[in-house]
């Protein structure tokens, strides 16, 4: 609007808010955008970009290890920590670069420092005051540090980019992605890994089955779980640390990492000036059009909490741009959103569990297989693949899939939209596979595993 500085300013310049701006600016909107760290948000700065690359990183190590059953004799390797840091690092740099360059290209004015509402039209920018027609947040999350005695001494997931040296030994808080993803990346590149979680599992919220096969893998690959149990306080011992947990057990560690997980980070944004309400969990609420309590504030991504993803926060910025600013109102769409966790082994997953199956429909049937995959059978290692396909059988839609194994994510994408177009379990079986790969096994399974029904109703 005339009256305005601009018709849209963005609080957060992550990938949810940089789609938001740019869009926002290709429909005619004057934009600007804030932000108090690099551009990119946590994906590209600190999270799923510069994350995978230490994965990639941490996986050479088994390969060489297997090289001899290729025939190939390789010296005794040695690993540099600074070199991969340094590389990741450079990396992340230059996407920082092209994403001021796509903001600058789409006409949207950059401003560095952090946001803070002062009333539902205008912001403070560190000593520059904006005012605009509609405000859209995204300032995404921060990790979850801990109160515990000592619990300083402990780094977090953001952390880990930039550790002087690699730890000889790491203790690494939390059955989440972050942690679990962390555990294999440190493992692969020769740490002593132990996991502290408060449950008998790691990933929970995801397929049980799929759950069980990461820790077995995890564990056969010499990652240790502490299960059933948190930390009770962090000590220093000499030039290294003491992890004690609440069944009083003293793991002595170089570092001690707490990948328990992220909130939104609404910290200082003056959210109450502006009428923004929060939920239960600190998270900014929103109706189903990204709209928060003040009618003129918008969120997006993390803040709020609602599927915390990066291609989900790119979806929800694009719709709300089409929507306030476009004329072309859609609403985010999480249903069926296909995901993926970077452990070792790899896992993936789109659609319900079988357990939300069984909530939803009066009958599931369920497909499922497990072997070892064609690239181990010389070397021997010891890891294997598992697949589930979940069935809803009134309508034979398949409304899951899941599996863990290598290359996990590339697979299920693709999976995904056969489940986001509503493909039936005929239309999988009538698909011809690509022999021999590790896919074909989602077009082959024929064998439905009985139903447990009739079983439970027999024990009763």
């Amino acid at each position: 609007m005339a009256g305005y500085d601009y018709d849209l300013f963005v609080i957060g310049a992550g990938s949810g808010g940089v789609r938001a701006s740019r869009i926002a600016a290709s429909h005619g909107a004057r934009v600007g955008i804030c932000e108090d760290d690099l551009v990119g948000g946590t994906c590209v700065i600190r999270g799923c970009v510069p994350k995978k690359l230490l994965v990639y990183g941490s996986h050479v190590s088994e390969d060489v290890e297997d090289a001899a059953a290729w025939g190939w004799t390789i010296p005794e390797p040695s690993f540099a920590w600074a070199t991969l840091r340094d590389n990741v690092q450079k990396e992340v740099m230059r996407l920082n670069g092209i994403y001021k360059t796509l903001l600058k290209n789409a006409n949207v004015d950059l401003v560095i420092g952090r946001g803070r509402l002062m009333d539902a039209h205008t912001i403070s920018v560190g000593e520059r005051v904006v005012t605009t027609d509609k405000i859209l947040l995204a300032p995404g999350a921060r990790p979850w540090r801990p109160s515990i005695p000592g619990a300083e001494l402990a780094i977090v997931s953001d952390d880990a980019f930039h550790l002087p040296e690699l730890p000889k030994r790491i203790v690494i808080v939390g059955g989440g992605y972050i942690a679990v993803e962390f555990a294999g990346i440190f493992n692969g590149l020769g740490s002593e890994v132990s996991v502290v979680l408060r449950r008998d599992r790691v990933l929970r919220g995801f397929e049980e089955e799929c759950r069980d096969h990461v820790q077995a893998g995890m564990t056969t690959k010499g990652v240790r779980f502490r299960t059933d149990t948190e930390l009770a306080a962090i000590e220093r011992d000499g030039a290294g640390l003491v992890a004690i947990t609440t069944t009083g057990e003293r793991i002595a560690t170089d570092v001690v990492m707490y990948g328990t997980g992220r909130i939104p980070n609404v910290a200082g944004l003056g959210l109450e000036k502006a009428g923004v309400l929060l939920d239960k969990a600190g998270a900014v609420t929103v109706d189903e059009w990204s709209r928060t309590t003040a009618g003129t504030i918008y969120a997006v991504g993390d803040v709020t909490n609602r599927m915390n993803l990066t291609p989900v926060a790119i979806m929800e910025g694009h719709c709300f741009a089409d929507t306030v600013f476009g004329g072309k109102p859609r609403k985010p769409d999480h249903r069926d959103v296909p995901s993926a966790v970077f452990s070792q082994p790899q896992m993936a997953t789109v659609g319900v569990t079988e357990a939300e199956a069984r909530r939803i429909f009066p009958k599931v049937d369920i497909y499922a297989a497990t072997f070892r995959p064609m690239k181990y059978t010389l070397s021997g290692r010891d890891q294997k693949t598992f697949m589930k396909l979940v069935v809803d059988a009134a309508s034979d839609r398949v409304v899951g899939a899941h599996m863990v194994g290598d290359d996990a994510a590339e697979l299920i994408q693709g999976i995904g939209i056969a489940v986001k177009a509503g493909a039936t379990k005929a239309m999988f079986d009538a698909t011809v596979g690509i022999h021999p790969t590790a896919g074909e096994e989602f077009v082959t399974m024929r064998t439905k595993r009985p139903d447990p029904a009739p079983a439970a109703k027999a024990a009763e």
